[in-house]
């Protein structure tokens, strides 16, 4: 299949990027195991785009298809659809994961057991949330339990985590913690280097859990146009990986680790995702699923968690915090929520159309007017984009 134009600038404005960042790594072994890493990557990519249209076969003819609401009146909203094809790309990612840690983690290296438990805990929180969002493809389970799915699935990288449990204090917000004179906060608060720190100990491990289930699920409910699920995936993931290595010339070895480790899982995720949108860019010709968004959304979490980085993680998640406050009132049934929350399609225009649905995709319609699917999904994923610092 020959990739849409769109997608081919994804991938060469990906590539530019990465490339110039790994450029610029001063650590000679770093770059030598990046570029490593990123060669495998790419074998993944191709092997992604290879295995995609046999695995839809299989989906399809086992029932798994769906139909393009966007398309409903026109003659490609009669067209079966598979489903779930991000079990292709979980499958790819995990294969390249897994070869990687074969040829790396193998030396002499002093920290080469403490990086194996991270790494593997990593995968089995991943592929803990890979087999779940397949299930939610096959099953259809209920949002209530969606919430749980993650919790669960967590627990592998909540157990392996070393890293610190404190946050800084910012000074503005330092004032407003202070009452009558008195620091409410006083014995919480320490010194550490010119920041004020607030040690959290075990609600630390809640703020990480709760950031596994914002991330698997906010994906999710931003989606609705063909390619946003797998677009948004990349510019986050490729967002990451550049923050990742513009850290790896810090004089922290342990900051250092810790963003190699991330570039480490991200650089497979980017090619296999990249793969799958090829296929999944307008016209859809598979649908990612479930299984795609929330091993997208746990492969995150597990990167700025074990990486150290998950408070900057969620400044690449403005768009996807946008849309989940702005959605608030229909998650909670506030207000009464459909099943689909998507725009309406005009078959004579050819134009998507807002309806009263609160999400990000019908406020971006409101706020531009009416406009195709592929123009609606290039506009969100500029948002992305201009939000990535």
């Amino acid at each position: 299949m020959t990739a849409p134009n769109t997608v081919w600038i994804f991938l060469i404005a990906s590539a530019l990027c990465v490339g110039i960042e790994i450029a610029t790594v001063k650590d000679l072994w770093a770059r030598k195991t990046i570029c490593i890493c990123a060669t495998i990557s790419t074998i993944g990519f191709f092997l992604t785009r290879k295995i995609i249209p046999t695995v839809a076969v299989y989906t399809e003819r086992k029932g798994l298809f769906g139909f393009d609401i966007n398309k409903r009146g026109t003659p490609a909203g009669d067209v079966k659809v598979p489903e779930a094809l991000g079990l292709a790309c979980g499958l790819v990612f995990l294969m390249c994961a897994v070869g990687f840690q074969l040829l790396h983690f193998t030396s002499d290296d002093a920290r080469a057991d403490e990086w194996l438990l991270e790494y593997n805990a990593a995968l089995a929180s991943i592929v803990f949330m890979l087999f779940l969002g397949f299930v939610d493809d096959v099953l259809d389970i209920p949002w209530r339990y969606k919430l749980i799915l993650p919790m669960v699935a967590a627990m592998p990288l909540l157990v392996s985590y070393s890293g610190k449990t404190d946050i800084a204090i910012p000074k503005p917000l330092k004032a407003l913690l202070q009452y009558g004179g008195c620091d409410v906060l006083s014995l919480a608060l320490t010194q550490y280097g010119e920041c004020d720190v607030i040690h959290l100990g075990v609600l630390y491990h809640f703020y990480m859990l709760l950031l596994t289930i914002f991330c698997t699920n906010s994906i999710n409910i931003l989606a609705g146009v063909n390619g946003l699920e797998a677009g948004q995936s990349l510019v986050i993931g490729v967002s990451v990986l550049i923050h990742n290595l513009s850290m790896l010339d810090e004089t922290n070895q342990v900051v250092r680790d810790a963003h190699l480790f991330s570039a480490y899982l991200m650089l497979p995720f980017i090619a296999t995702t990249l793969a799958l949108l090829v296929f999944n860019w307008y016209p859809s010709k598979v649908f990612v699923g479930d299984t795609f968004t929330y091993f997208a959304g746990m492969t995150f979490a597990v990167v700025g968690i074990l990486g150290h980085f998950s408070e900057t993680l969620l400044l690449f998640f403005v768009p996807q915090l946008i849309n989940f406050v702005y959605s608030i009132p229909q998650l909670f049934k506030i207000v009464p929520c459909p099943r689909h929350r998507l725009p309406k399609l005009d078959p004579d225009t050819g134009l998507l159309h807002a309806t009263p649905n609160m999400n990000l995709v019908n406020l971006a319609l409101r706020i531009t007017g009416p406009m195709k699917e592929e123009r609606l999904t290039v506009v969100l994923l500029a948002f992305q984009v201009s939000r990535r610092k």
